[in-house]
């Protein structure tokens, strides 16, 4: 398993989220993950995101959130996981071809 931290934007959104890849054949993983990970039916590597604050959601659908800045944001960590660094931000906008330049950090807007 591989766990990052993004920071997701959209309009007038800020969200710190926490992305773990699991399932499939990841060469870091232990035999008890492999395993425990196939029990729960993980048989091919997906993305389980959640809010890093105050939510007890957390999903491995991004059909599932329901809003258009959870789903994209998903599904743009989901396609790009291994090449994202811990802390990108994931700007939705951008994403959806809204924007012509991805926003940059709040923590470089506001130091």
């Amino acid at each position: 398993m591989k766990t990052k931290l993004f920071e997701i934007r959209d309009r007038a959104t800020f969200i710190p989220a926490i992305a773990v890849k699991i399932g499939g054949y990841q060469p870091e993983n232990t035999e008890p993950e492999r395993y425990l990970a196939r029990r729960a039916g993980y048989g091919e590597p997906c993305v389980l995101l959640t809010f890093l604050i105050g939510s007890r959601k957390a999903e491995y659908d991004p059909y599932a959130w329901g809003d258009r800045t959870m789903k994209v944001a998903h599904h743009y960590i989901e396609e790009h996981f291994d090449e994202l660094e811990s802390g990108a931000v994931i700007d939705v906008e951008w994403c959806l071809g809204e924007r012509p330049t991805p926003k940059v950090s709040e923590r470089e807007e506001h130091p």
